[in-house]
């Protein structure tokens, strides 16, 4: 039975491989950080993981999991609402609405499971979605699932999301859905803007910050921050598996009645079941962490703006916008490839991305700066770059 299928698959994967566009994983041997260890033995600066407040290997929060095992155990074989709520679930939940200002939180296994488990309950056939066109996958199979009218807007174009608002008026409810950091651009929405339209058109708004919690913003509280419209962003998603300590989970933070209809309705939060002990307790020290101090995220400021002068003096063309994503295109997905692979003979780790991550034509080596970078390490990865740039004839 499996015959045809496997000759379907041997040929469309030799394609993909014949096309230079095949993604082969690299294994790394240590913890994440500002380096690394790869399986073949190089020592190599990374400049590709979320880890922008460099609190993946951060020894107190490794202590803080460590010690949550002792006290709470290695898993709980259940989901919330049966047997698997520990006080330190609670904890976390509250940390994170006092954090960011709103009333509830609820914790989900994966951002992905967040976004995707955030429309269905709240929304029907007689209400609207409408999302930018650039919105992270996650947000776009949460859409999908909900039988709610659904309108895109150009990315970041506010006389069009006007004007899905507009058509969208016959609705009962309507949502504006942005990321709010682009994950593949690095370019930050108009939060104020799009709060303002929503008040205009009666809209909710929610944000994806995934790429912007505890580092965008004076205090690291994110684009809303960032933006001056604390208070008006209604729903707030995020992630645990990036600058908040980098290992698994999602949430969703805002309204009291949206998180309780969240947790009566979820599908992800109903059948998943919850975070294990060592990362609530871990990210229950990240937190605390973020809000006695502001240094990592001034540290990474630091590093974006020292790493990105360097690229742009060196003639690289780069995606504009204000985050520690610094995206240095290519276009060619082939030559993102090879460029990479040469990057890391130079001891620089960095993936190239392209179609259908990143639009056709637009593929990139999407660079992302972290607080533990030390100048040492971003002025190798900037050298390699330009020597590999140079050898490639991407730039003079």
């Amino acid at each position: 039975m499996y015959g045809k299928i496997k000759d379907h698959l041997q040929s469309e994967l030799k394609a993909i491989d014949e096309a230079g566009i095949y993604k082969r994983e690299r294994v790394i041997t240590t913890p994440q950080g500002a380096s690394v260890s790869v399986n073949t033995g190089e020592d190599v600066v990374i400049m590709c993981a979320n880890n922008y407040l460099g609190l993946s290997s951060n020894e107190d929060v490794i202590q803080a999991a460590k010690d949550t095992l002792d006290s709470h155990g290695f898993g709980m074989s259940s989901v919330r609402f049966i047997c698997g709520t520990q006080d330190i679930h609670k904890e976390l939940e509250a940390k994170i609405a006092k954090f960011y200002g709103t009333e509830d939180t609820i914790l989900y296994a994966a951002a992905f499971d967040a976004n995707g488990g955030v429309f269905e309950p709240l929304f029907g056939a007689e209400d609207a979605i409408i999302s930018d066109e650039l919105n992270h996958a996650s947000i776009i199979d949460g859409v999908r699932l909900c039988k709610a009218q659904r309108y895109r807007y150009k990315h970041s174009d506010m006389s069009d999301l006007e004007e899905q608002l507009k058509k969208a008026q016959d609705q009962r409810f309507r949502i504006i859905v942005t990321d709010g950091v682009f994950s593949m651009d690095g370019d930050i929405a108009k939060m104020d803007e799009i709060c303002a339209l929503a008040d205009k058109y009666d809209a909710l708004v929610m944000s994806d910050e995934c790429h912007s919690a505890g580092f965008i913003g004076k205090t690291g509280r994110g684009v809303p921050e960032h933006c001056g419209v604390n208070g008006k962003v209604d729903i707030i998603t995020g992630t645990l598996g990036k600058a908040l300590g980098g290992a698994m989970g999602g949430y969703t933070t805002g309204k009291k009645e949206i998180i309780d209809m969240l947790r009566q309705k979820s599908r992800p939060y109903l059948f998943s079941n919850s975070l294990a002990p060592s990362i609530v307790g871990a990210s229950n020290k990240v937190f605390d962490i973020l809000s006695s101090t502001t240094e990592l995220r001034d540290t990474l400021e630091e590093n974006t703006t020292y790493f990105k002068d360097q690229i742009v003096a060196a003639g690289f063309d780069i995606k504009p916008g204000n985050s520690p994503i610094v995206p240095i295109m290519l276009y060619d997905a082939a030559l993102s490839q090879k460029f990479a692979d040469m990057l890391l003979q130079e001891g620089v780790y960095a993936i190239g991305f392209f179609y259908p991550v990143v639009a056709k034509g637009q593929a990139r080596i999407r660079t992302q700066i972290s607080a533990a970078h030390s100048k040492a390490d971003l002025d190798k990865a900037a050298a390699a770059f330009i020597k590999v740039g140079k050898a490639l004839s991407v730039i003079d």
